[in-house]
């Protein structure tokens, strides 16, 4: 029973050919009836003693309903479990998705960009060599000889002592500023790959599971993705190139257009990338020594006219 699946119009078909059997049970077992009301009740029964008087009271029993009473309740359960069956049965299939043949594979003559990571600020330039001018020799006056004093004390003689000013200290600079934040380095390859959701209860190794992803990540995108009028109108077939950083929380960040083929096949492939943060559950972050990181990843995107 379990195997037993009806897409939505074979279901629908089975109950209204369900509903026309009952009718017509209910039609036939009328006409029965009536054909037999007028076969001449009243004169069969003249003269009949009856076992009871209620018996044929108000109907005769050629034509009293009650008779078939088993009959319809089992008619009315098969009916109710057929009924029940084509309802459990109802299954909605999900249409095919169409994955073009190696979608995930990149042409070599994409450049793809480098990661952004924080590069050191550059050295101050060296300062200027000094400038030596030379001086003319009419400005150079003769030093002139030192004069000795003679600076001995004699006991009598009174030493006086200048007091000492002291001067306020000058007020401390103001610390320097804070350290500009350093971004954190985007890795391009990690030990660990991000994961699109949707494999990670599936068991397995790391290697079945991205397997996994990676398929679970084409069919959202190729079911979800919208192929732009103006591309089919034109005729317009490529591939679209994004690159998007999946962040440490398993969300989509910066989202670039690499390559376009134009007609809005770009515009059409980062909408479909940017809804993966409306998702129910977010990405697999990628993992570098076991730890979360940010991971630039590049997805192509096939566009090809069916």
């Amino acid at each position: 029973m379990g195997d037993i699946a009806f897409k939505g119009s074979t279901a629908m078909l089975l109950l209204f050919v369900l509903v026309v059997l009952v009718i017509a049970v209910i039609l036939f077992m009328r006409n029965k009836i009536s054909s037999s009301s007028k076969s001449g009740l009243t004169e069969k029964y003249t003269g009949h003693k009856w076992a009871s008087p209620l018996v044929a009271r108000n109907k005769y029993p050629d034509v009293n309903p009650f008779n078939y009473s088993s009959t319809f309740f089992l008619f009315g359960l098969s009916v109710a479990l057929a009924a029940t069956l084509f309802a459990f049965s109802w299954t909605n299939f999900d249409e095919p998705v169409f994955i073009p043949d190696d979608a995930l594979e990149l042409d070599e003559e994409i450049e793809i960009e480098p990661p952004r990571t924080a590069e050191p600020p550059p050295p101050p330039p060296p300062p200027p060599p000094p400038v030596i001018e030379e001086v003319p020799e009419e400005e150079i006056e003769e030093e002139e000889e030192p004069v000795f004093e003679d600076m001995d004390v004699e006991e009598e003689d009174v030493v006086e002592v200048e007091p000492v000013i002291e001067e306020e200290a000058p007020p401390p600079p103001p610390p320097p500023p804070p350290p500009p934040p350093e971004e954190e380095e985007i890795f391009k390859v990690v030990e660990q790959m991000p994961r699109f959701p949707g494999c990670e209860d599936a068991g397995g190794s790391d290697k079945e599971k991205e397997d996994c992803a990676k398929q679970k990540m084409l069919q959202y995108i190729y079911k979800n993705l919208k192929y732009p009028a103006i591309a089919r109108e034109n005729g317009v077939e490529g591939m679209a190139v994004l690159q998007f950083v999946v962040e440490k929380d398993g969300s989509v960040q910066d989202i670039n257009i690499v390559r376009d083929p134009g007609a809005g096949c770009g515009d059409a492939a980062q909408k479909v990338v940017a809804n993966m943060n409306n998702l129910p559950s977010k990405w697999t972050p990628g993992k570098q020594r076991g730890r979360p990181v940010k991971v630039l990843y590049t997805l192509p995107v096939k566009f090809k006219l069916q």
